[in-house]
């Protein structure tokens, strides 16, 4: 028989389910669980990572435990194996190993071999030699294990690009012949955390070991209908509670401030579970090659010398190029706080690293003259906090007084900041914009959240993004200022030259 005819058959006839409804009976695998299972043990190339992603409460640790079980008691044990679930918090880790701890014991075959350990979080075959511990990021590293088979629990829980506790289990899995992973989640919310980037690697084919299933909505579907729901929900109306599932999006259609976390849940899209300045979608609708030709604009966010300064232009044609510096030294460290790659993206050439511990205003100065140089540069946008320590060393760079004078102060309230931001929006949305999906730069669109007052002039609000936005902040002033210089230029001062007006 096939791998995954084996596992089939020794799920249905050997466990049993472990809660709900029909808690206590033999499990009856639907046929998409049967096909997820087929396209993991019978794929020609092996396995070697399997990433299954859904919306919540489809089974899907339910369906872990079982696999689970099949490699410490089932056809696909090793003798002498270790086995390991992963999770982000003892709570979560708990959940994995509490299913399969209930379908052991209800088990009259399983509990018969198997050895439940619960205050060590356990399973042990003691015929086999086998033993599986689940294991949680916030408790020690998994440094020193050797893994054949790991299950990785709501992996889309990690923010950002790393995770210790998945780089150990993964790299200790390396001493064995033929080692399976499974990553079982709903999606993480941003391009940037682990989980989209292990999903965004399997798309491209590239490893005929990694497979990928995702039931997900598109963005362009109806977020409100059923069949929209369907789509990432393949046990709804079955096992899930679809009452429940219709409730929970009839509320976040009332409130705009759960739909987010609807959309990310339910209906496993990669949303932030907060409402961003600009949608995922609609900043990648406005991804075309920049032209940069014709008169430019920018906008400059000096921030602090230890963090990240942003100068952004933008071209007559809404061309937008985009540069970004850190400080070179503890550009690792840096990275694994903002939970981001800048280091890979230094590598890449999409930031900058400037020497030492900080920026100073010197090389920004110097960088400034270049871009003066290589463009014709109507004006420049900046915070006018940072201006009197700059322009000393705008002056030393080689800066004339006539372009000091195109430097323009920009204030970072409400006042300047709101129509910039309708004009930026206007762009986004008429997909004018070409930025050429720089990642430093979407990765500022992706965190930015604009703040309103009462008044309805909104700004972007550092203190209530999930991350840098500089990159944002100097969009806007870019386009800010080039809306504010091109209305000068078409304000219609003809009425000058009426002889009648000059004799008055």
């Amino acid at each position: 028989m096939k791998r995954s005819t084996k596992v089939i058959q020794f799920i249905e006839d050997q466990c049993r389910i472990p809660e709900g409804r029909d808690v206590g009976k033999p499990v009856k695998l639907r046929a998409w669980q049967k096909a997820e299972i087929r396209k993991i043990y019978d794929n020609p190339a092996v396995t070697r990572r399997a990433i299954v992603t859904f919306g919540r409460k489809n089974g899907k640790t339910a369906l872990a435990a079982f696999l689970l079980l099949a490699h410490t008691a089932g056809p696909e044990a090793r003798p002498n194996s270790q086995l390991y679930s992963a999770a982000q918090s003892r709570e979560q880790a708990g959940i994995l190993f509490n299913l399969a701890a209930k379908i052991v014991r209800m088990s009259p075959a399983l509990s018969e071999y198997v050895i439940v350990k619960d205050s060590a979080k356990s399973l042990v075959c003691p015929e086999l030699g086998t033993t599986y511990r689940a294991l949680s990021a916030d408790a020690s590293t998994a440094y020193g294990l050797s893994p054949v088979f790991a299950v990785h629990d709501e992996l889309g829980q990690v923010r950002g690009p790393k995770s210790e506790l998945y780089a150990a289990i993964e790299t200790a899995a390396a001493a064995h012949a033929r080692p399976l992973s499974i990553i079982i989640s709903t999606q993480a919310p941003t391009d940037g955390d682990l989980l989209s980037l292990l999903i965004d690697d399997a798309k491209t084919g590239a490893d005929p070991q990694v497979t990928l299933s995702m039931y997900a909505a598109d963005d362009d579907d109806d977020p409100w209908s059923e069949e929209t729901i369907k789509k990432a929900n393949p046990a709804f109306g079955d096992f899930q509670n679809a009452d429940e599932v219709r409730a929970t999006a009839q509320t976040a259609k009332r409130l705009p401030s759960s739909e987010a976390s609807y959309r990310n849940l339910i209906l496993n899209q990669r949303v932030e579970a907060r409402n961003p300045f600009v949608s995922r979608k609609v900043w990648d609708n406005n991804g075309g090659a920049p032209v940069m030709s014709g008169r430019v604009y920018g906008g400059l966010d000096l921030s602090s010398v230890h963090d990240l300064t942003a100068l952004v232009l933008v071209s007559e044609s809404y061309g937008v190029l985009p540069t970004f510096w850190l400080p070179e030294s503890g550009i690792v460290e840096k990275s694994q706080k903002d939970r981001v790659p800048y280091d890979v993206w230094a590598k890449a050439g999409e930031l900058q690293l400037v020497p030492g511990k900080s920026i100073e205003y010197e090389w920004v100065a110097y960088r400034l003259r270049e871009v003066f140089d290589d463009y014709d540069i109507e004006a420049i946008a900046f915070d006018r906090w940072g201006m009197r320590h700059l322009k000393p060393w705008l002056i030393k760079a080689g800066f004339t007084e006539q372009e000091l004078e195109r430097f323009v102060e920009f204030g970072q309230g409400f006042k300047d900041m709101s129509p910039a931001l309708r004009s930026l929006e206007s762009l986004l949305l008429n997909e004018k914009l070409s930025h050429g999906m720089q990642p430093v730069l979407r990765m500022c669109a992706a965190n930015a959240v604009a703040q309103q007052d009462p008044a309805g002039n909104r700004k972007l609000a550092k203190d209530k993004s999930s991350g840098r936005i500089d990159g944002m902040v100097a969009l806007a002033m870019a386009v800010g200022v080039q809306a504010m210089r091109e209305e000068e230029q078409t304000l219609d001062l003809s009425w000058l030259d009426d002889p009648i007006m000059v004799n008055y």
